[in-house]
């Protein structure tokens, strides 16, 4: 099995395909999500904490994926605190800022 962090898409254009496993990977700090067409994707916990919100000090004590869409697993901690991951926020790129916040659109006044 390997992963491949390559075959990431942009943002908004890979295709859904259901989560077959995912589990956290101790040593490497990082989860493996492989996906039913055969992907298999390795997401750096930071990622996925910071996402969620989730304290840098809490542990993961389990990770479950949805049994009847397999669209996202569920990560638990120790703390009490969940973390869900979409299957998007595996197979896709982040989306780019096009707009910079500074630049935004002005209403002409009458």
């Amino acid at each position: 099995m390997k992963t491949l962090n390559f075959l990431k898409k942009p943002f908004g254009q890979s295709d859904f395909s259901p989560i077959r496993h995912a589990r956290y990977l101790g040593w490497e700090d990082a989860f493996e999500v492989e996906f039913e067409d055969g992907l298999c994707f390795l997401e750096p916990h930071d990622a996925i904490r910071r996402a969620n919100r989730i304290a840098a000090t809490d542990r993961p004590v389990g990770v479950a994926v949805d049994p009847e869409l397999h669209s996202h697993f569920t990560v638990s901690y120790e703390s009490g605190a969940r973390a869900e991951v979409s299957w998007s926020f595996i197979r896709e790129n982040a989306p780019v800022d096009t707009v910079p916040a500074a630049r935004v659109a002005e209403t002409p006044e009458d």
